[in-house]
């Protein structure tokens, strides 16, 4: 035993190769090695497609800015944002219905949700375009009984409504499964304790359930805006003047195919590098009660409760 201890504490031999204080981290060669075999590949690809004659990068700077395209792409973003709000609101109503007690009203949910999220969004968008060879007149009335008023399909679904409805409520069918997924993340007592303190569904729902939920909706409604700015393309198919539509156009008349594609690709990467950048922001806010201690929240969240019962008084 005595000779261990001696052995340890003798500062020559293997004890002082063991030493702490001469100890270094090593020099991560493996690292290195990847890092330039990455930069060495990836400079020889883009000095490659720089060089590159066949993508015509004259005729990209020519026509990124033409009015055209502008034009193109204040459609496509138009669509994101009506398609996204007619989204997201009609989803909260679905996923509300969807968890009721109420059987019809879930039963109908669930079968919105089936039906919109089954069938590929390029067929319910020829859909809704062709929907005058289904039904040549739209009206309002009683079933079985008089009409009050009709239109002709045709004036009514035009490419615009055709595409917002297609988008959106395929979209809707989305959100309404992201904004279940989110409401189900928070704790069951919730509810129990917002009705101790006197509250409605409703009102529990708005001040409560929700702004908890948001950490869990933030993240894939994100994913699914950046998906409804690229879902846009397809509209391109019922004459709607989108990006993809009036790219199109133009090469159609010039012959430029791959560089007009470039010009659209440039646009989509742009936008949704845009949009990744707020979405960050957006998640960071709504993240932040994931910095509280455990044993702070009881009290946090009653104290809550108690400030929305007072301000819904």
């Amino acid at each position: 035993m005595s000779t261990q201890t001696q052995t340890l504490a003798s500062p020559s031999g293997d004890a002082r190769s063991r030493d702490v204080a001469h100890a270094h981290k090593p020099f991560p060669k493996g690292r290195v090695a990847a890092w330039a075999i990455t930069l060495a590949i990836a400079a020889y690809w883009a000095w490659s497609v720089a060089h590159n004659e066949n993508f015509g990068w004259p005729v990209v700077t020519q026509y990124f800015f033409d009015p055209t395209v502008i034009r193109g792409l204040y459609v496509s973003l138009g669509l994101t944002v009506v398609a996204m709000i007619i989204g997201i609101a009609l989803g909260l109503v679905l996923a509300v219905a969807r968890m009721s007690s109420d059987r019809l009203a879930s039963s109908l949910a669930s079968l919105f949700i089936w039906f919109f999220r089954g069938t590929p969004l390029l067929v319910q968008l020829i859909f809704w375009y062709n929907l005058s060879t289904l039904f040549p007149t739209l009206s309002i009335g009683i079933p079985f009984g008089p009409t009050f008023m009709s239109w002709d399909t045709n004036s009514v679904i035009s490419p615009m409504t055709a595409a917002i409805a297609g988008l959106a409520l395929n979209e809707s069918a989305y959100m309404a499964e992201i904004i279940r997924g989110g409401l189900l993340s928070v704790d069951k007592g919730q509810f129990e304790t917002a009705e101790a303190f006197g509250m409605t569904r409703i009102r529990a729902l708005r001040r409560i359930i929700i702004p908890q939920a948001m950490r869990s909706i933030v993240p894939p409604t994100g994913n699914q805006l950046i998906s409804m700015i690229k879902a846009t393309s397809l509209v391109s198919v019922i004459a709607m003047a989108d990006l993809l539509y009036s790219v199109q156009s133009i090469y159609n008349r010039t012959f430029e195919i791959v560089p007009m594609l470039l010009v659209a690709v440039l646009w989509y990467l742009l936008i949704t590098s845009v949009l990744n950048i707020g979405q960050a922001y957006i998640e960071r806010y709504y993240s932040r009660g994931d910095r509280r201690t455990g044993a702070a929240k009881p009290a946090k969240e009653t104290a809550v409760m108690a400030q929305a019962t007072e301000a819904g008084a």
